[in-house]
Parts: structure tokens; sequence; C-alpha cells
């Protein structure tokens, strides 16, 4: 699978979520959908950004907009995670790296020294047609979910 660009259309793909979910992409068609990668469940700037996804979920909600979730961590630390903070949207387990491999966030990082490969910090936000139609990459977590509702507005 390759990564896609800006005005590309999703190619389709099936990943197991929280709550039972089985997401398969084109069953959200019809609705703008926000991927959001991280890199682990229960780390501070993974745990502050899916509160501040939280925070805006009604605002989300508002511009017929579904958010996800998602990093390479188990099923079963994704309902952890997800009840301790009690988030209201589902969280997609990626092991494979199947969307990671379609959205090219897998990154060289420096982790205490070493060199380890990990998930870049990233959004996308895919129109009602399933077209990417915003991205960003290497996130920094203040003021991001602001950034995200502001570009869907002015989408919208």
């Amino acid at each position: 699978m390759t990564d896609v660009s800006l005005g590309s259309k999703i190619p389709n793909f099936s990943l197991t979520g929280t709550s039972g979910l089985q997401f398969t992409l084109e069953n959200f068609l019809g609705k703008n959908i926000v991927l959001y990668f991280y890199p682990k469940d229960s780390t501070p700037g993974c745990t502050n950004e899916g509160i501040d996804f939280k925070d805006h979920y009604e605002e989300f909600q508002k511009l017929n907009t579904e958010v996800f979730g998602l990093s390479r961590d188990s099923i079963k630390s994704h309902e952890n995670f997800k009840t301790k903070y009690n988030f209201p949207f589902e969280l997609l387990s990626d092991p494979d790296e199947i969307a990671c491999k379609i959205f090219d966030v897998i990154k060289m990082k420096n982790m205490y020294g070493k060199q380890v490969q990990g998930i870049e910090r990233s959004t996308f936000l895919i129109n009602k047609d399933g077209i990417l139609i915003h991205e960003w990459r290497k996130v920094k977590v203040d003021g991001h979910v602001v950034e995200v509702l502001n570009q869907l507005k002015e989408n919208s």
C-alpha cells in the first residue's frame, strides 16, 4: 500500500476498534472523519491529545464528523485508555501498521538515545467522499484540536 496525498481518495481499510467496532473506512462515507495517530496509550502527550478531542467532541459531531484515535497498541490497552479518560470516540488498533503505512506515519525516532520506529503524531481530515482534505504532521498537542476544528469549519 502506498501513502496518500492531499486531494486523493483514501483506499478502503479495516481495523478493530474499541467497543467491538469493526472499523471500515467505506462504512463512514457521508461523514467527515478525523483520524489522529498517536504513539502510545496512557502517555502524557497522547492522554492530553485524547482529552482535547473529548472536550471538543460535540463540536465535531455538530459538523457531521467522526473522530478516531489510532495507534499500534492492543485493543485491551485501548479499552483501558478509553475507559480511564471516558473518551466518547473509538480508538482503533493497528498492530500490523495497515493504516500507518497508508498514511506514512511510521518514522525513526529517538527514544532514550536509541533509534526506534514509532508513530509520528499526525492527524488527517477526510471529507464525506473519502478524500484527504488536510493533514497535520509532527503535531504539537497544545492547540491542535482547535486547529483541526477550525479547518473543518472552513471546509464546511
